[in-house]
């Protein structure tokens, strides 16, 4: 409540502000008084810009007066969708902000005030001199503006309502003018530059789905087509697919359209897998296109949609797209064999290389393995797409090794997020057919690569758990505390297990955009984001009072129960209530677990997560920093996701 009414208090006071100078001009700013509106009208426009997620951008305001026009008061509000963007600062370009020493200025007076919360920002003007009113060009105030983080690729519109008064007064002593809004798109990206489209839809990014117009470049070269057989439950379907070859912004792109009807008759007996196969076509773009009516049909059966190019491989199951969901949000009148499904494996940009490259070099003794690769699936409609870029389970895609790259130099996969930084994603190295590839599975779309970080820590060399600790340091999921030392024995806080658990399991943005608020996690503390994400999966709860300790140590009762909720999303079995007892049984200390900590506890013991001290769970001890590496290497490896 504190913190809430100091916001109120600082909000009045911007506020205040604004009605000073309301009532200072407002006989001119207010429609009442206005005259009729001249004929041409004044030219509004905002930059249109492109952001990444996590970081901030300038957008610029600015008139273009009719020749006869003389503004000398404005009034304007400007909306946003305040779920993915919010402002940080507005800057006038044109006009002074103190008062009352503006009433004297050349430039007039300038005020601004802007709610985060409701998505809206207030901008008023006036020149009180009557000499220097605003003609011909002129830029007005700049709206520093920040893509929040987590937030799914697309494009968001600063919107301006030139018909209500309310919204938007251009005033000259005489009368109102008329006006014209143009601009205020604002793209966001989920890599380090603005995502260009390849030929027909598909944005990556990590997030939940995103709507937007349809850009589609023209190929440089002319398209060659041929008929391609596709695999249906393993067996060929000769001629079944289409692939379209052409070169677009610099790049072979292979486009393999499945002829829907063909297979739809040819699944009578039910539809498990459908294989695409591009290989030989020179393309290091692929696409992979069908459309809503046989992705419901493979919905339906429970079907993988599978495309395996020279690249890398992508197997999605049918029910993660979501098909229903998707034709609602690009309209009603969709149906279904309208909409196009596209899988993307795209190598990533020079500017992601770049990124990458500059990321892994902040980590001691690590290189890059393989290059990037975006991994995107879409749906459009009538030049309207939307991203699918959020999954409910992990969905897997493969990078291919390249030549004469040793197996055993790869430790981890990696996904390269808005900021530059490097996360862990969950990557296993496996061998098929004399070849070798990096299995990679996420819960969403993004741009991933391979790097090799060799770690050790002279503190581990004997110690029982050094093989589990230096495997998680290699992969980027724990981290030392000095040089070459790990200090395995030690405690480790609520907040520290948490991050670790969320690297281990490669969330790194939240699901959806609740959030929850603990009196004691602090807005801008290194773990403010990590709670958030670990709150949006259900992994962690705070306590009675709505605080969540995350600077105290983690006792093994609620370390294994936060990892039970675990389970979960990495599709193990809970131990079911009949179970619970008979588990915690074979522990001579199982009489002193509490009822809440019961289950989670016999859950990580039926996984084999934990198997006690000396017959003994010490439920109520802290655990330690080498005991959590161990339980999060178990839970992963049981998993199969590394």
């Amino acid at each position: 409540m504190f913190h809430t009414r100091k916001k109120q208090i600082r909000a009045m006071g911007k506020m205040s502000k604004l009605f000073v100078i309301i009532a200072l001009f407002s006989s001119l700013v207010l429609p009442g008084v206005a005259g009729a509106a001249p004929g041409r009208p004044v030219k509004i426009t905002l930059d249109n810009v492109s952001v990444q997620a996590g970081q901030s951008v300038h957008v610029l305001v600015k008139f273009e007066v009719p020749d006869y026009g003389r503004i000398e008061a404005y009034n304007m509000q400007v909306e946003y969708d305040a779920s993915a963007l919010q402002i940080i600062n507005i800057t006038p370009t044109h006009g002074k902000t103190e008062i009352p020493a503006c009433q004297t200025d050349e430039q007039g007076c300038f005020q601004s005030y802007y709610d985060n919360e409701a998505g809206w920002a207030r901008v008023i003007w006036s020149d009180f001199t009557g000499n220097h009113r605003l003609t011909s060009t002129q830029q007005l105030f700049d709206i520093e503006i920040k893509a929040k983080s987590g937030t799914a690729a697309g494009t968001k519109q600063l919107v301006i309502d030139t018909s209500d008064s309310e919204h938007l007064s251009l005033n000259d002593s005489g009368y109102r003018f008329l006006s014209q809004l143009t601009g205020g798109t604002i793209t966001i990206t989920s890599g380090t530059t603005p995502v260009t489209p390849s030929p027909g839809p598909g944005s990556s990014t990590g997030g939940s789905n995103t709507t937007s117009p349809v850009v589609t470049p023209v190929p440089s070269t002319p398209v060659t087509s041929k008929g391609v057989d596709i695999y249906v439950n393993g067996q060929k379907q000769e001629r079944s697919a289409t692939a379209e070859t052409a070169t677009v912004e610099n790049r072979v792109v292979t486009t393999v359209k499945v002829d829907n009807d063909k297979v739809l008759n040819q699944i009578s007996d039910g539809l498990k897998t459908l294989l695409l196969p591009v290989s030989g076509t020179g393309a290091n773009t692929v696409i992979g296109e069908l459309n809503g009516k046989l992705i419901k049909a493979m919905e339906n059966n429970n079907a993988e949609l599978v495309i395996q190019t020279d690249q890398g491989a992508y197997t999605l199951p049918a029910n993660q797209i979501r098909i229903d969901q998707i034709s609602k949000q690009l309209g009603t009148s969709a149906d279904l064999e309208d909409i196009v499904i596209q899988l993307t494996i795209a190598p990533g940009s020079k500017e992601e290389q770049a990124a990458l490259t500059a990321a892994v070099k902040k980590q001691n003794n690590a290189s890059v393995v393989a290059s990037p690769v975006d991994f995107k699936v879409s749906a459009t409609h009538k030049g309207v797409r939307v991203d699918i870029d959020q999954y409910s389970a992990y969905v897997e895609r493969s990078i291919n090794l390249p030549e004469g790259v040793d197996s055993s130099k790869i430790t981890t996969g990696v996904v390269l997020l808005p900021d530059g930084s490097i996360v862990h994603v969950p990557t296993k190295i496996v061998q098929a057919n004399g070849k070798y590839s990096a299995i990679i599975n996420s819960l969403t779309n993004s741009t991933y690569a391979l790097i090799y970080h060799p770690v050790t820590f002279d503190d581990v060399s004997n110690h029982w758990s050094r093989s589990d600790v230096q495997d998680l340091a290699s992969r980027l999921i724990v981290q030392g505390t000095g040089e070459n030392s790990f200090s395995p024995d030690r405690s480790i806080t609520r907040a520290e297990f948490t991050a670790i658990l969320l690297r281990g399991l490669g969330l790194h943005s939240t699901k959806g955009t609740e959030k929850t608020a603990f009196k004691d996690v602090q807005t801008g503390s290194w773990y403010e984001n990590d709670v958030q994400i670990a709150v949006s999966y259900g992994l962690i709860s705070g306590y009675a009072d709505e605080s969540f300790h995350p600077n105290g140590n983690i006792i093994r009762a609620e370390a294994m129960t936060i990892i039970s909720r675990a389970l979960d999303l990495v599709e193990l079995e809970q131990a079911s209530a009949s179970e619970t007892e008979e588990l915690l049984s074979t522990f001579t200390d199982s009489g002193i677990v509490q009822n809440w900590a019961a289950e989670g506890i016999a859950s990580a013991v039926k996984q084999g997560l934990v198997q006690g001290t000396n017959g003994k769970l010490m439920a109520n001890t802290a655990i330690s920093r080498s005991q959590t590496a161990v339980i999060v290497k178990r839970l992963l490896s049981k998993a199969g996701l590394i």
